[in-house]
């Protein structure tokens, strides 16, 4: 006989029942609510709600399960910007738990005994990573750009290259983050070609800076051109104009083809932009290096207090930077260029090794660099491959662990796989296939 509304327990009759006597009164009382709710829809729509007490009991396991997880990344996209882009290495981690267990000196000088400053802490090291002058950190190189552009160019006219007017994730657009901060564009040349004189011809008395955007996510090629960032450097020392390169990603040092900041800076800019997740391999961060007085008039913007680094990021940033110092450290142990440069046949070994614990197959596939960095490269690497079937409750499992699909099969990369992954992930196959 199909059950009634009259059938339902009451939220007091659960609330008594000895099952839930350990947990919070007034999270059972939530949980039950809903249930009930949901339970009466079903009934009407002539179903069977199923056992309310245990419906209970998993509303309950589902409010206290975090939100933000831990996932596997078997994508084989190296900065996954949707699953938390680069991962931190031990030593970025370790700063973390130090400086977040307790109290710290963020905006206290503990020499002077005085209220400090938090940009100092980061200060002398990325100077001496990249050879600039000064340095600033804020929360993203989006809110970098905007920074700079409204420290040096507010109600002024900002030079961009129309090959430069980028879009990169979620919408973020360079001329609406200019037209934020209160700076006007100026496009110089063409998409595709774009020239020294170009610039030369735009600059007048209202111009304010000269702003180079690396084309970090996409390539144009075929007939088309841009001007060194050495002749825009003479032009911009020419008109007495600071020259602002936004690199994105932000390679530490020579990864791929992608620029570093201390290159560009020795090629003449002025200030360099970059971000410390992706290539950098560290917390999500905005990064500004260069001439000392203009890095002064972003510390002193009121924007900036908006848009700074926490303590946490601070830590983690200072933990990942440390590493750089010495450059074959950092490829060993910063996760994002350890990946990078594992060679292909380690890659090969850790996919052979799981398709053999689970019954799968080894596929040849290309990983890629991801987070608008090295949008060409293409990385040889394996995974192992299962049924497609198996696609959604990995991603429901424990750790969720998340895929590629393609061909029918599920592809499971081992390039973004860790070797302490590959047990983990077997047995969350085995377990999903017996469920």
């Amino acid at each position: 006989m199909a059950p009634t509304l009259r059938d339902l327990p009451s939220v007091d009759s659960l609330l008594a029942d000895p099952q839930f006597s350990a947990e919070p009164r007034a999270l059972v009382v939530t949980a039950a609510r809903s249930v009930l709710d949901r339970a009466r829809v079903e009934i009407r729509a002539g179903r069977d709600p199923g056992d309310i007490a245990k419906l209970v009991l998993a509303q309950l396991e589902s409010a206290r399960r975090h939100s933000l997880r831990r996932v596997l990344n078997a994508t084989g996209v190296l900065v996954h910007t949707n699953l938390g882009r680069a991962p931190l290495a031990e030593a970025a981690l370790a700063r973390v738990v130090e400086v977040g267990g307790g109290y710290s000196n963020l905006e206290y000088d503990l020499e002077a005994g005085a209220r400090g400053s938090r940009q100092d802490h980061l200060a002398g090291l990325l100077a001496r990573l990249t050879g600039a002058e000064a340095a600033l950190v804020v929360n993203n190189n989006a809110a970098a750009v905007l920074l700079a552009l409204a420290a040096l160019a507010e109600g002024r006219q900002v030079l961009v290259s129309r090959g430069e007017l980028i879009e990169i994730g979620d919408g973020f657009r360079i001329p609406d983050v200019l037209a934020r901060s209160g700076a006007r564009l100026v496009e110089v040349g063409t998409t595709n070609r774009t020239r020294a004189a170009d610039y030369e011809r735009a600059i007048g008395p209202e111009t304010a800076l000269l702003l180079r955007v690396h084309q970090s996510n996409f390539r144009v090629v075929g007939f088309a051109g841009q001007p060194q960032l050495g002749e825009l450097a003479e032009i911009a020392r020419r008109h007495e104009l600071p020259l602002v390169d936004d690199l994105g990603s932000g390679a530490p040092f020579d990864v791929g083809d992608e620029p570093t900041a201390t290159s560009s800076l020795a090629a003449g800019a002025d200030l360099v932009c970059f971000s410390g997740d992706k290539l950098l391999g560290g917390p999500q961060a905005g990064i500004v290096v260069g001439r000392a007085d203009l890095v002064e008039k972003l510390r002193r913007h009121p924007l900036q207090r908006a848009l700074r680094a926490d303590k946490l990021t601070l830590a983690a940033l200072e933990g990942t930077l440390q590493l750089c110092l010495d450059p074959e450290r950092a490829r060993r142990e910063i996760p994002v260029l350890r990946m990078f440069d594992e060679p292909a046949e380690t890659v090969r070994a850790r996919a052979e090794r799981l398709a053999a614990l689970v019954g799968g197959e080894v596929e040849e596939t290309v990983a890629r660099v991801g987070g608008g960095a090295l949008p060409l490269a293409e990385l040889p690497s394996f995974a192992c491959a299962v049924e497609e079937s198996l696609t959604d409750l990995l991603r429901a499992g424990e750790p969720p662990i998340v895929g590629i699909v393609r061909d029918g099969r599920l592809l499971l990369d081992c390039r973004t796989l860790a070797d302490a992954d590959i047990e983990v992930v077997a047995a969350a196959v085995v377990a999903a296939r017996d469920s």
